[in-house]
């Protein structure tokens, strides 16, 4: 039975039961082949864009006597997939904006696909965006410290035709009697900023001391450009001191 990482265990607590499975990047194959194993998922697809993993994958399944049941495919993104092969995929331990731009690239390969499980280790504000646009509802978002790191895992379903999309989720809201706009719920995610853990105000009291960082770095300069630059940082601190401090209000 292969073991995983904290990051990887939630990722897989948000598979469904019984299915067909694609993670994508799955460098050792060691999240499809605990869900093998453990008996979530009856089949998977492990895609790897890269030959040392993708080679990496395949002896991991091979000694898991998994072969039958997973696949390891070299192949760029969702190019690995035919379209309605999976109703499941994975994709973690990228930039935000790397996810978004292989769900567009590949997301005619995503059709019979109804649930997606994405972690990314930046720019999850990119991922939400790329969700809300195209046709998917943001159902679940966890966030945990493993190793001195922050990680967000995005769970979203596929909406139907009917459904009215996520406006209302990101809708202008008051939190605590400060009003949080659309943008910040993107930004900073519209359940953890419902009810954020602890872990939730130490991701973004690191964020603002990199805000802080890049604004010392723009004071050294006197451009017009480099002031338009510091104008919106500032702006940007601004907002989301206001939201730490009116939501820590009632925390210990």
């Amino acid at each position: 039975m292969v073991k995983l990482s904290q990051r990887l265990l939630e990722i897989a607590k948000k598979v469904p039961q019984g299915a067909k499975l694609a993670d994508i990047g799955s460098d050792h194959a060691l999240l499809p082949t605990f869900l093998v194993q453990q008996g979530t998922v009856p089949s998977a697809v492990a895609g790897e864009v890269n030959r040392g993993p993708a080679e990496a994958a395949q002896r991991q399944v091979r000694d898991a006597n998994l072969s039958g049941q997973i696949e390891v495919r070299l192949g760029d993104g969702l190019s690995v997939l035919r379209p309605g092969e999976v109703d499941a995929v994975t994709i973690a331990g990228m930039g935000g904006a790397l996810i978004a731009s292989i769900l567009d690239a590949g997301e005619d390969n995503l059709a019979g696909v109804t649930t997606l499980i994405l972690q990314p280790n930046v720019g999850e504000d990119i991922v939400r965006k790329w969700l809300r646009s195209h046709g998917w509802h943001l159902a679940d978002e966890t966030i945990l410290e493993e190793d001195g790191k922050i990680y967000e895992i995005l769970t979203a379903v596929r909406m139907k035709p009917e459904d009215e999309g996520d406006a209302a989720l990101y809708a202008d809201r008051l939190l605590d009697g400060l009003r949080v706009t659309g943008d910040t719920l993107l930004q900073m995610g519209p359940y953890l900023i419902q009810d954020p853990p602890a872990v939730w105000f130490s991701k973004w009291e690191y964020e603002l001391d990199k805000l802080a960082m890049i604004r010392r770095q723009l004071d050294r300069s006197v451009s017009e450009k480099a002031e338009e630059k510091r104008s919106g940082l500032e702006a940007e601190i601004s907002r989301i001191k206001e939201v730490l401090e009116c939501l820590r209000k009632d925390k210990p």
